[in-house]
């Protein structure tokens, strides 16, 4: 599991929930957080909105909320 993932989890989002904020299906929201899919850009910054963290956090290159 990705930083979706773990965000998604300390938040205790549903995938569903999280799908629905992005307006994708839930499978396709599951193949981002397990990396068979790369996640669009503009659901990057709709997340990164939503946890309220930087893109270079949510992309794993940062530690640092």
């Amino acid at each position: 599991m990705n930083e979706c993932g773990d965000l998604r989890q300390d938040n205790d989002y549903t995938q569903e929930y999280v799908a629905k904020y992005l307006g994708v299906a839930q499978n396709t929201y599951s193949q981002y957080e397990s990396d068979k899919r790369p996640i669009p850009l503009e659901y990057i910054v709709a997340l990164c909105d939503l946890y309220e963290v930087s893109a270079d956090y949510l992309l794993g290159r940062v530690d640092k909320k």
